[in-house]
């Protein structure tokens, strides 16, 4: 009773100290921190049971010599298979205990887990919304946004001939191919300005041209793959939120995982935790209530098994979105006029390749997929070591 009362403390004390860490700007170090612990108080639990196994097994052998000897009398035999019954007993009790304080330690690591990649998860979202917007992508790769080009329009339509010339209407004029088009032939048809003039008002201009018409499609891919990552994000947070609620239905916690952490209630899901772990103690020591105990403690397990599907997810996501950022970073590095045109192209450009740069590199660091490979994945994932 007394260690298991030892294991219940050190399962609280556990949890806060994870409430303490989830505060530090490294979430990979602490899922590092987490399976360091869990695998360490494994092989504690199991040393612990073990320890009171051997003994009672050594007493069964002695038990088992002394049954088998003829020197017995019938009454000490009574008394022998009497006490081997309730070594056997222990035995199965001790069995059940050691299962059960496995699963409560896995299933708060896992608990633990799932708090930390939804802080993952809503920096993700922070992260595609702040990348780029349709109207910052549009400003970029519509050359009837920049100064120069409205410029040159302008003085094109007060110069021209106005019997021959004509204007755009409103809807095709923002259009960036029949803007250029009509521009470019408005320049080169117009009577009224020279040869050199003409030469002159599209050198001003053939930097801004050269880049939209070439950055066009990319930069508006861009805008639109980033748009469909953040609502692949919003629904790996809605599976991250329904697994929350399956997690904590057996301990009757019933606040969502949003207003859990924006209020941070975690001490109430600490409490009902211990609340479930106090009965199905209760329940392992009675021989009676052992069919309840095996099925609350499936209650523990069946949630860990839902942690691991949506891992896959998570990490399926995470591996996505890491790939389109190396595309984007490639789009982004393919324009070849970049060093010709360096003081037309604007700053907003050099600024998404260096945002998109920071992201590459955040989601081989801070965004990175949780690997469920390894042995200590295994341990949360099955309460077994590697090399047991």
């Amino acid at each position: 009773m007394a260690a298991l009362v030892k294991y219940i403390a050190l399962l609280v004390l556990m949890f806060a100290s994870t409430h303490v860490r989830a505060n530090t700007n490294d979430p990979n170090e602490e899922i590092t921190l987490l399976l360091e612990e869990l695998g360490s108080q494994l092989e504690e639990i199991q040393g612990v049971y073990e320890v009171k196994n051997i003994i009672l097994q050594e007493r069964l052998i002695s038990l088992t010599k002394s049954l088998q000897s003829e020197n017995t009398s019938t009454e000490y035999k009574v008394a022998i298979l009497i006490e081997k019954d309730h070594i056997q007993s222990a035995l199965k009790t001790n069995a059940l205990s050691e299962s059960s304080d496995i699963s409560k330690i896995r299933y708060l690591k896992g608990l633990q887990i799932i708090k930390i990649l939804y802080e993952k998860t809503l920096t993700l979202d922070h992260h595609f919304s702040s990348v780029a917007t349709f109207n910052e992508m549009n400003n970029l790769s519509n050359p009837n946004n920049y100064p120069e080009f409205i410029k040159m329009k302008d003085n094109i339509t007060s110069k021209q001939d106005k019997k021959e010339g004509f204007n755009l209407t409103t809807l095709l004029g923002n259009n960036m191919y029949t803007s250029v088009v009509h521009t470019v032939v408005s320049l080169f048809s117009n009577s009224n300005s020279s040869k050199t003039e003409k030469e002159e008002s599209l050198k001003e201009v053939e930097c801004i041209l050269d880049f939209t018409l070439r950055m066009h499609n990319d930069l508006n891919t861009i805008f639109f793959e980033t748009s469909f990552l953040q609502k692949s994000n919003d629904n790996v947070m809605s599976e991250l939120e329904q697994l929350f609620v399956d997690y904590t239905k057996p301990i009757q916690y019933k606040t969502p995982l949003q207003e859990c952490r924006n209020s941070d209630d975690w001490d109430a899901v600490r409490e009902r935790l211990n609340r479930y772990l106090d009965e199905l103690d209760k329940a392992i020591k009675d021989p009676s209530e052992r069919y309840r105990a095996h099925k609350m403690q499936i209650n523990l397990e069946f949630p860990i098994d839902r942690l691991l599907q949506f891992i896959t997810i998570y990490n399926s996501h995470i591996d996505q979105g890491g790939k389109f950022y190396e595309k984007f970073g490639i789009m982004l590095n393919s324009y070849e006029n970049e060093e010709q045109c360096a003081t037309k192209i604007p700053l907003e450009y050099k600024r998404l390749k260096e945002n998109i740069s920071v992201s590459i590199k955040k989601f081989n660091t801070a965004y990175k997929p949780v690997e469920i490979n390894g042995s200590k994945m295994k341990q949360i994932l099955y309460g077994i070591n590697e090399f047991e």
